[in-house]
């Protein structure tokens, strides 16, 4: 059986760059972001629910468009409740269809943004938390396109904080370097490998 490690960390930590140093070692990695994506795509299983709770978010392709829930979910909060009880049942069959298809794979990451916010820590064997100084979290988010100081405050507000995250977690990764970011990852991956990290 797999060991399930959850992979987690704030916007702009560098989790998406983490994950690709584990799929470069050769080990899959399920990704939640990317699983909404495919659930709002054309034909997703979240385009209709989602549709109809949130009118003017389908787009002329028949995907959600994500900018307009995203502008309905600034202005009425209180939204954030209802999509979450459509698309989180339907990205944990996801996730479980994943695992089930690499049983075999000595280790499973499962790259969730929102890990510990949603409790799904007790559903891993390991935790680790991409982790990288506020400073250098923020002129990265701020240097998206398109991203704003309220966007980013409101992303930010949803959130556990870093430091929470890194208490709570099993290993943290530094990602300020790549180079740093890689040896920690290199070093967790050995000491499952190993036997040596509780499950």
């Amino acid at each position: 059986m797999s060991f399930r490690l959850g992979l987690t960390g704030g916007v702009g930590m560098g989790k998406s760059t983490a994950a690709g140093m584990f799929r470069d070692l050769g080990h899959p990695v399920w990704d939640a972001d990317a699983a909404v994506h495919r659930l709002y795509a054309p034909g997703g299983r979240a385009v209709a629910p989602v549709a109809a709770a949130f009118p003017g978010v389908l787009g002329p392709d028949g995907s959600i468009d994500r900018a307009a829930l995203r502008e309905k979910l600034a202005a009425r909060p209180e939204g954030f409740r209802r999509l979450e009880a459509i698309v989180h049942p339907l990205v944990a069959e996801d996730r479980a269809a994943f695992i089930s298809t690499h049983a075999d794979a000595p280790i499973v990451v499962l790259d969730i943004p929102l890990l510990f916010e949603g409790g799904m820590q007790a559903q891993m064997d390991g935790v680790a938390v991409v982790s990288a100084p506020p400073e250098v979290q923020r002129a990265r988010v701020l240097a998206r396109p398109g991203m704003t100081e309220a966007n980013f405050q409101m992303i930010l507000s949803r959130q556990m904080p870093d430091a929470e995250k890194r208490k709570r977690a099993d290993w943290v990764i530094p990602s300020d370097t790549l180079e740093g970011a890689r040896a920690a990852i290199v070093d967790i991956c050995n000491l499952i490998m190993a036997g040596k990290a509780h499950a």
